[in-house]
């Protein structure tokens, strides 16, 4: 009885902490502008489609643009057509798609342990809790509707491995198809290496009558063949409609093309090893979990814990195994680890002991010291002046949530679960609130938007020297591209557009006299010359 009086409380906190991260996603909204560069840009792709009125080709800045399918940008185009076009539904996406992983966790957790509610819920208070998800909640990106997408694939593998055929099939097609229009085929490295180790992590798979297993992998085939259909129901018209490049483009550059691109960020195979202590903090630093873990092996649900360590590792070996690796291509596995270490910390049962809330008190004592020291010291990572108005509030702040977690030391693992969760609320709080405001100036391109869509308004050419990814399209509302310019095209720009304005980013300020106008922007300085004056200050340029 204690035991489910203490399961409909943790039940009820839920959503506090959920309130909570909404408040704090509008509290975002209101705070900081879209982050250059890849917020503005995709703001701007689903800009331009707005504006052609073509929403099945993306474009950029008049440009085809090949390097992500449209799932996002028709997102942002229902909110617009309901609401007109603004700033802040894209920028609600992002919040709404944390909102949405909450019933799909519950429903994973339903499916692995239909009679264990506690470890349900914990998994839903361990992904809110954890640094790699709070890092994306209230970002433009791909990173959590793609997460979505992975988990309505895992619940129709699930399905599947229980005979449920039909509602197994729409699950995994449907998470294959969307997660395919919102990323590309890099859903199948989520969804499909566990998949295929079925009889690994549900042994019994193998000792049914007849042909079960043969069946469960054609339906996994089937429900990868529905996924495709439903993608390719979109890339076909495109790569039509999109021409002979942007045909090339979508049907290599999303599969083997988007390997070779991801050299960009190349990193060695063992590249995620040492991030996954801050990607998961707190949880993998806490023994609590690890104590869980311990336990649940000798739990009789070895099936459940078996497929999500196979989603888990399996997919951490995949992405190592391309060149490219940055921590957000993890995203989508942090259910698999919340699942995982909910049931893991509802199994353990061993009283309470004072240190164990020491690690995860050392590393939320981390963030304040990183930041004094930024404050003191910001050339010391040469960084540009305005880190040194950094507040000194929001650092007192942070400090103080270390030693507050002393309060729960002695509780049961479910009040530090739930303390743990509301103390990384508070740390994300006492940013968006305290440290944001202080350089996003900085980092907001509306006044050169702005500017530059004037310039537009009055049939002025407007270049970039350099590269340029859309920064300035959507926040300026643009009618009309940015032209790119290389070094050697300036001077004959210059020429064919003798009033034309070419904006470009230095690092040190300019001398008054020089440009046009100039701002401070994320540490260095954005400059928009009148283009004859531009190459009498840069003769090299001539």
């Amino acid at each position: 009885m204690d035991r489910a009086r203490a399961v409909e409380s943790q039940d009820k906190a839920l959503w506090v902490l959920l309130a909570g991260w909404a408040v704090l996603a509008v509290a975002s909204l209101w705070l900081r502008p879209l982050w250059p560069v890849d917020e503005t840009r995709y703001a701007s792709v689903a800009w331009e489609m707005w504006l052609r009125g073509d929403f099945l080709v993306p474009h950029i800045n008049g440009e085809t643009y090949s390097h992500k399918p449209p799932l996002l940008f028709w997102l942002i185009h229902a909110g617009w057509a309901v609401f007109g076009v603004n700033e802040w539904w894209p920028r609600m996406i992002g919040p709404l798609c944390a909102l949405a992983a909450v019933p799909l966790t519950l429903r994973l957790g339903e499916l692995l342990w239909p009679e264990e509610r506690e470890a349900r819920l914990n998994a839903v208070w361990l992904l809110f809790g954890t640094l790699l998800f709070v890092g994306f909640v209230t970002l433009l990106m791909f990173d959590l509707l793609l997460m979505l997408c992975a988990m309505a694939g895992m619940i129709g593998v699930l399905n599947l491995s229980n005979k449920k055929r039909i509602r197994g099939l729409l699950w995994l097609g449907a998470g294959i198809g969307l997660g395919v229009l919102a990323k590309g085929p890099v859903i199948l490295l989520h969804v499909l290496p566990a998949a295929l180790v079925a009889p690994w992590w549900k042994p019994e798979m193998r000792q049914r009558e007849g042909r079960s297993l043969s069946l469960y992998y054609l339906d996994l085939l089937l429900g990868v063949l529905l996924g495709a259909a439903i993608a390719l129901a979109w890339a076909l018209p495109a790569a039509y409609f999109g021409g002979e490049v942007y045909q090339r483009a979508i049907f290599w550059g999303q599969t083997a093309g988007r390997v070779s691109e991801s050299f960009a960020h190349r990193a060695a195979w063992w590249h995620y090893l040492p991030l996954l202590p801050v990607l998961l903090f707190p949880w993998i630093v806490w023994p609590r979990f690890w104590i869980g873990l311990k336990a649940s092996r000798k739990e009789g649900q070895q099936h459940s814990t078996k497929f999500l360590l196979a989603w888990l590792v399996l997919t951490v070996v995949g992405f190592s195994l391309v060149s490219g690796k940055q921590g957000k291509y993890l995203v989508p596995f942090l259910p698999a680890f919340a699942l995982l270490a909910g049931y893991a910390l509802s199994r353990a049962r061993r009283p309470e002991r004072t240190w164990e809330i020491l690690p995860p008190m050392l590393g939320f004592l981390a963030l304040p010291a990183g930041l004094a020291w930024l404050r003191l010291r910001p050339e010391s990572l040469k960084l540009p002046e305005w880190v040194g108005e950094i507040p000194l509030w929001p650092i007192i702040v942070l400090a103080l949530v270390a030693p507050a977690l002393l309060l729960v030391c002695l509780q049961p693992a479910r009040l530090q679960l739930r303390a743990l969760s509301f103390a990384v609320l508070g740390a994300a709080a006492t940013l968006v609130v305290g440290v944001i405001p202080a350089f996003a100036p900085y980092a907001d391109p509306a006044p050169t938007a702005r500017y530059v869509a004037k310039l537009q308004e009055n049939k002025t050419p407007v270049a970039h020297l350099g590269k340029y990814h859309a920064t300035y399209n959507f926040s300026g509302r643009l009618r009309a591209p940015v032209a790119i310019l290389g070094h050697d095209e300036l001077a004959a720009w210059v020429r064919r557009n003798p009033d034309g304005r070419v904006l470009t980013v230095e690092r040190m300020r300019a001398a008054n006299g020089g440009p046009e106008v100039q701002w401070a922007y994320r540490g260095a300085w954005l400059q928009l010359w009148r283009g004859e004056a531009l190459l009498v200050a840069r003769p090299e340029l001539r």
